[in-house]
């Protein structure tokens, strides 16, 4: 098969031919028919994730058809239309058996603990437990732009940051995951305040529903114009993006009794947040990471209803061979991808 390697992390990385996989007994292997190009894929790339072994494929928001099936696997066969979240639990841990899969104790993730997806193929283990099923009126571009951004904010805006209609909800940083939260809330009723540097990223705030933007480019004090913004602060805010700036504010935005999320990944060096705020106003402090694949059927049930639109946040679509150059740019300003979701396409 064809797919996306990196020898070395930073260095530039190439397509090539590879060996094609085999389905684990419990697993199976998937034939990509779509697969988002994420910022975590970044951090992987640069080596902010321990444990990828080198060489390497990276790709963990995919969508395609089932090629293989392991002789374990009872509920799926070739063919099936299939999804899966980036967190791949092993059905069997203490968190599994509470119904945190998405902090198993042994978690997988494809692109990161073993190749992934971009590629033709990627496998898959434990498909019982975490594959989902993508009915025939979703694109393979819709479902996959689920599996790690959309169905994170999804989680990050209903369940940890327990948004409710009317309250005021600061969204830092509008890629992928920001503007996914942008529309989330929107539609659960909330008045979104979108932060971001980009104007084209704030214009596509606007339409999928924020009430209010900040450019914070053009601000000194990025919390203080959502405080102003806002009347006094937001009740909830997530930090999108990652970032030692994008966190601080996200926290300082906020009025009293206020929700924290951080959803974007933040280097692993320390990043402080402003405790003495954090104290001062009883500010709880939350995190996202992504969402258990039993978790889907209503974030499903909104997207076939119409009320989300995950689709109109694809703004490009790459084939395998422009892959290498799109994941080297999410780490410039000049020359990143546009605003919204590259999703790569490898067989076209």
């Amino acid at each position: 098969m064809r797919a996306v390697v990196f020898e070395e992390f930073g260095a530039a990385p190439e397509v090539r031919e590879v060996p094609d996989p085999a389905p684990a007994p419990d697993g199976v292997v998937v034939r990509v028919e779509a697969s988002g190009l994420c910022r975590s894929d970044w951090h992987g790339w640069m080596g902010h994730d321990d444990g990828i072994a080198l060489p390497h494929v990276p790709g963990h928001e995919l969508a395609g058809r089932i090629e293989a099936v392991g002789a374990q696997v009872a509920n799926w066969r070739p063919g099936d239309r299939v999804t899966v979240p980036f967190v791949c639990a092993c059905g069997r841990c203490a968190a599994c058996a509470a119904g945190e899969q998405q902090v198993c104790e042994r978690q997988e993730q494809p692109g990161f603990t073993h190749w992934g997806s971009f590629a033709e193929l990627v496998p898959l283990r434990h498909a019982d437990t975490n594959l989902v099923a993508v009915p025939d009126a979703m694109s393979f571009l819709t479902a996959a732009s689920l599996g790690c951004r959309f169905a994170t904010a999804f989680r990050a805006v209903v369940e940890r940051a327990r948004v409710r209609p009317g309250e005021w909800l600061a969204v830092h940083g509008c890629g992928g995951v920001g503007l996914s939260a942008v529309m989330i809330a929107a539609a659960a009723g909330a008045r979104v305040v979108a932060v971001d540097v980009a104007p084209r990223a704030l214009e596509l705030a606007r339409s999928f529903g924020a009430a209010a933007t900040v450019d914070a480019g053009a601000v000194a004090d990025t919390a203080a114009a959502v405080r102003e913004a806002t009347g006094g602060g937001a009740q909830a805010s997530l930090d999108a993006l990652g970032s030692a700036a994008t966190a601080a504010a996200s926290v300082r935005c906020l009025r009293r009794r206020g929700r924290h999320v951080q959803v974007g990944l933040l280097p692993g060096d320390g990043t402080p947040l402003p405790m003495d705020r954090v104290v001062a106003y009883e500010i709880d402090v939350l995190d996202s990471h992504g969402m258990a694949a039993y978790a889907y059927p209503e974030l499903m049930r909104q997207v076939a209803a119409g009320a989300l639109r995950p689709d109109l946040l694809v703004t490009s679509v790459i084939g395998l061979d422009a892959a290498p150059a799109a994941l080297a740019a999410m780490g410039r300003r000049t020359g990143a991808p546009s605003p919204g979701m590259t999703v790569v396409t490898p067989r076209s």
